[in-house]
């Protein structure tokens, strides 16, 4: 329905297929941030001291580093080992710092509240306290911003695959064929449309998809 490239191929089944792989990175790096980010930021909050500071001048110095710059010459140096596995590993590397912030602040207020206290009454060690009552009750904003990042990730994956340095050319992605399109932009413009216009559906659907589990999560944000 869609109709068919230079070379013959199928538009509507290459955008069907090319959400796996961008779909695919964007959860799989989101998952690795989440515990990545969400351990050295868990830490960080909880025992504070010299290890938080530690922690956290860390977290600041990837925090600076612009993480579609630190992919793209990542991808530039490992060009010829490039899949799904090693663009996840690389933005993850460069995409956690968010993740620990929140997590970090989540877990100071978490620290001091009530139950908190009470758990450290009857006994219960700093590991039981962190796993099970800390941890559990600061997950609201962790998992708010984790659906607003897989969007942002699946658009970093998209743009490294756009010029020529993200997932290899056997891996069908969004990214490779709005850059495959450019060329026929004049003759055949909808050949460029239809993969960006699953590219923004899908990062505005986890966006809004965000959106709902904050107000779900959050009573204060409801209207």
């Amino acid at each position: 329905p869609f109709g068919f490239d230079k070379q013959g191929c199928d538009i509507y089944s290459r955008v069907i297929y090319g959400a796996r792989a961008s779909v695919s990175v964007g959860v799989l790096t989101t998952i690795a941030v989440v515990i990545i980010g969400g351990t050295i930021g868990a830490i960080a909050g909880y025992i504070g001291g010299w290890i938080d500071s530690l922690l956290s001048r860390i977290t600041d110095v990837f925090f600076a580093i612009p993480l579609l710059l630190a992919a793209i010459v990542f991808m530039q140096m490992f060009k010829e080992s490039r899949s799904i596995m090693m663009v996840v590993t690389v933005l993850a590397a460069f995409g956690w710092t968010q993740i620990a912030r929140i997590t970090r602040g989540a877990v100071m207020t978490a620290k001091n509240e009530e139950f908190v206290t009470a758990a450290r009454a009857t006994g219960a060690s700093r590991a039981r306290i962190l796993v099970s009552h800390i941890i559990p009750n600061s997950m609201a904003p962790i998992i708010v911003y984790a659906t607003v990042a897989l969007g942002t990730f699946i658009v970093s994956e998209a743009s490294l695959s756009f010029m020529g340095i993200g997932l290899p050319s056997s891996v069908i992605s969004w990214g490779a064929d709005i850059s495959a399109a450019q060329g026929s932009l004049r003759d055949a413009p909808m050949n460029l449309f239809y993969p960006g216009m699953a590219l923004a559906l899908t990062v505005l659907s986890f966006i809004m998809m965000g959106d709902a589990v904050r107000e779900a999560l959050d009573p204060k944000a409801r209207k």
